[in-house]
């Protein structure tokens, strides 16, 4: 195989993943169960064959630790566990998605990385618009899964029950390919970092960029999503701090990390002096759309054995009796915490809660100084910052910022960008220029004459 046809396909299999991650309720809806199970094989394969055919360096100083401790312990969470056949399942789901994001971050350049997982976000986002206007347009209701789990009777079922609502011609909200309007907005959000960084760095075409930041707004709007556009204003102030810490410098940093502490503060005291306003703004409930009564029903199993917990098993599993009846509301048995942090503790205790944490404080820690720190070159030399170096710290803030109302961060698209981004930001690390922008491709009619020959 030549080196242009094995990147290529490199290229196409790292999108792929990206976009099997990120959507992985399209294939379950579009393909049942089984369906998914073989295209989910089909990723896994891919990761083995990235690894083999490009066979990464290997330096176990470039290793997040805390990630192998974390799946260390979630594994050995087995032996404790309540239900140790589901926890099983759920350790090997975790482990194959750590290993897809390992293998991934391992195996790229974090440029390449960002330009597959913008290519699926994309991809993404074109799909479920077409598929809403089709809805609209052709079936004009309500769609239900092609292979739904559960019992059509004929009898009216839960809204969340379907595909789509088919509100796209009526402003929304919209779900998408992926079947919640919540998981449709962080694709957008993660959309518009990657091509807001991408479009600012030069590495992608002006119109182009310029068309898929439109889209991605336009889908993030048509979700109405409180969740994410709360994540998005956390993803703009921490963009503003990165600004100003790489316009004073190293030397002159301490007030920006006073005035940050001080408007976290101060953010925290308006939040719970403005709740009720905040709620009626979003057109939340009192209840936070049943979110307090699964926070407080996960906060009793997470209390029950508060140290090491239940056992990991990531998504709940509906044939698990602790989690049968523990989130219902209005007909619907949710299968989450909608907390990753109160998931984390009710299924590992504190010990796992550390460790997780760990894994994110030290993603974001080294995301925030590549991002601000200039970058140098093999001798020593500053160079001057690029927007691309910017991408690692706003994508991870998005998803820190979903994850104290969802708990996508424990699976699938969540969990493997989260360990994209901390493997990818060690790497980062020891590179003489980290995150470096790579040029937008030139088309071949712009091609010198010599170059074509």
């Amino acid at each position: 195989m030549t080196p242009a046809r094995r990147d290529t396909l490199v290229g196409a299999y790292a999108t792929f993943a990206f976009f099997t991650l990120f959507a992985g309720q399209f294939w379950r809806n579009l393909l049942g169960w089984w369906g998914f199970g073989a295209i989910a094989l089909l990723v896994v394969a891919g990761g083995v064959w990235l690894l083999l055919s490009q066979r990464p360096a290997w330096s176990w100083r470039r290793v997040p630790k805390s990630t192998l401790v974390f799946a260390l312990i979630a594994t050995a969470s087995i032996a404790w566990s309540a239900y140790p056949g589901s926890s099983a399942l759920g350790v090997a789901l975790a482990l194959v998605t750590m290993f897809v994001g390992v293998s991934l971050a391992t195996a790229l350049s974090w440029n390449r990385i960002a330009r597959a997982l913008a290519a699926a976000l994309k991809w993404i986002l074109a799909l479920s618009l077409l598929f809403e206007l089709w809805v609209a347009l052709i079936v004009r209701g309500p769609l239900l899964p092609n292979f739904p789990d559960f019992e059509v009777t004929g009898e009216k079922l839960p809204m969340a029950f379907y595909w789509s609502r088919g509100l796209l011609l009526g402003g929304g909200p919209i779900e998408g390919i992926v079947a919640s309007r919540n998981l449709l907005a962080m694709v957008a959000l993660l959309a518009v970092i990657l091509f807001a960084t991408m479009l600012a760095a030069g590495s992608v075409r002006r119109g182009s960029g310029i068309t898929w930041l439109v889209i991605a707004l336009l889908t993030l709007a048509l979700t109405r999503s409180a969740t994410v556009i709360l994540a998005g204003l956390l993803v703009a102030v921490a963009l503003a701090f990165a600004v100003w810490a790489r316009r004073v410098g190293p030397e002159r940093r301490r007030r920006v990390y006073v005035t940050a502490l001080a408007a976290l503060l101060a953010g925290v005291s308006a939040l719970v002096a403005g709740w009720d306003l905040l709620l009626r703004v979003f057109g939340k409930g009192e209840d936070l759309t049943g979110r307090l009564d699964i926070w407080n029903a996960v906060l009793g199993m997470a209390l029950e054995r508060p140290w090491f917990g239940w056992g990991w098993i990531g998504y709940w599993m509906p044939w698990v009796p602790q989690f049968e009846d523990l989130a219902v509301r209005k007909g619907v048995t949710y299968l989450q915490a909608h907390d990753a942090w109160l998931d984390v503790w009710m299924q590992l205790g504190v010990l796992g809660l550390l460790a997780f944490a760990s894994i994110v404080i030290g993603a974001l820690w080294r995301s925030w100084f590549l991002a601000v720190d200039p970058p140098m070159d093999a001798v020593g030399h500053r160079l001057r910052h690029t927007a691309a170096s910017l991408a690692p710290l706003l994508l991870l803030v998005a998803l820190i910022g979903q994850s104290f109302a969802e708990s996508r961060l424990l699976v699938e698209g969540g969990l493997a960008l989260l360990i994209v981004i901390a493997w990818s930001t060690k790497r980062g690390q020891w590179l003489p220029e980290p995150m470096p922008a790579e040029a937008p491709p030139v088309p071949a009619h712009r091609l010198p004459p010599e170059a074509d020959a």
